[in-house]
């Protein structure tokens, strides 16, 4: 069998901001729904009811000195010195991300110089063959940053490249929004190259979709709810239910697509590493995922590594940053080995899906 060019991981790191944000931080906030309205139930039935459908416990802020770039430059250090390379010989970086970088004093997004390039710049990486880049996709922008990756590399246009997701969702959320309490900060970085393989390994599949006839505005970005509140920010929004029901039918869809281009079986994947925005969301997710494949039976919680109780939804680093985790034996009991088939996939803003399969090398 003729060798074939694979893109397979080579090294991870990851930033998560010191910042413990507790669900008693809201106790004094006031909250509105989408009509102006404050809600009548009082704060602590909000939380409760808050956690017992998410399991978001606490959730991670930056620090009021540090912006997303900052976040990502330590993640992309890390990651570097994971992999033991040089970082002249990177061919592209690829950042991830949806608004740029937002000062805790002055919440308006910065995107120029992009935000890959301010990461080029602070690596004081001289080879101006090092292509960088941003990508806005969502939450699934550093999934979708591997696939294009895996796509200069299996064209032969690259041999390495990086790949960052990183937000700050905490500058951009509305404190008058319940559905402020699910975001947070983050940062995670991957370094991906290409090997000669006479076997598939690294990455071996991926699907994607993206859906606006009616999903478009499912995430958008608005004024305060709070009617007098004063400030010009514009804050992420959602339609909660509408997001759930489109994951839930969709996202297990996306999967199978990448798994069957794969050849594979649901009993062939060792772990799920899904975008954590809701627990309860991604266990309906995995549990339709199993149906489709005809098993009835509750699934094995464990091929779904979480971290969202404690870490909240730090959009396109929620994926990357549990990825070093796994890599570095810091999750108990889950870990994976040479041969093991992963998954990685993700659901955002756009409306936007992707998966992709990936076989261990080591």
């Amino acid at each position: 069998m003729s060798k074939k060019i694979y893109s397979v991981i080579k090294g991870t790191g990851k930033y998560i901001p010191e910042q413990t944000i507790k669900n008693s931080y809201f106790l004094n906030n006031e909250f509105y729904n989408e009509k102006g309205e404050k809600l009548e139930a009082d704060n602590e039935e909000i939380i409760e009811k808050f956690y017992q459908i998410t399991n978001i416990a606490e959730r991670k802020y930056a620090g009021d000195d540090v912006v997303n770039s900052d976040m990502a430059i330590v993640a992309a250090q890390r990651a570097i010195e994971d992999a033991g390379i040089d970082p002249e010989t990177l061919d592209y970086i690829i950042f991830a991300h949806n608004f740029g970088d937002v000062k805790f004093h002055n919440r308006h997004s910065e995107m120029v110089p992009s935000l890959a390039s301010r990461v080029k710049h602070a690596l004081k990486i001289k080879n101006p063959e090092t292509i960088a880049y941003d990508m806005l996709f969502g939450c699934p922008g550093w999934v979708q940053g591997m696939i294009q990756a895996n796509y200069y590399i299996q064209s032969g246009d690259a041999k390495r490249a990086m790949v960052i997701g990183a937000d700050t969702l905490s500058r951009i959320s509305d404190p008058h929004d319940r559905d402020s309490m699910i975001y947070s900060d983050g940062a995670g970085a991957t370094i991906i190259e290409g090997i000669e393989s006479d076997t598939p390994v690294g990455m071996i599949s991926h699907a994607m979709r993206t859906d606006t006839l009616n999903e478009a505005y499912y995430l958008w970005m608005d004024k305060s709810y709070k009617p007098d509140y004063e400030g010009d920010e514009l804050y992420l929004k959602m339609f909660g239910r509408k997001l759930y029901n489109y994951a839930l039918i969709n996202v297990p869809q996306v999967v199978k697509k990448s798994l069957d281009k794969a050849g594979l079986d649901l009993s062939d994947v060792k772990k799920i590493l899904i975008h954590q925005a809701n627990e309860k969301m991604d266990e309906a997710i995995v549990k339709r995922l199993f149906k489709l494949y005809g098993y009835d039976q509750d699934f094995d919680r464990s091929i779904m590594p979480m971290t969202i109780s404690w870490l909240g939804n730090s959009s396109v680093a929620t994926v990357p940053t549990l990825l070093d985790m796994m890599m570095k034996h810091e999750i108990k009991n889950q870990k994976f080995y040479k041969g093991d088939h992963l998954v990685f996939c993700s659901v955002g803003a756009g409306v936007n899906i992707n998966s992709f399969v990936y076989k261990c090398l080591d």
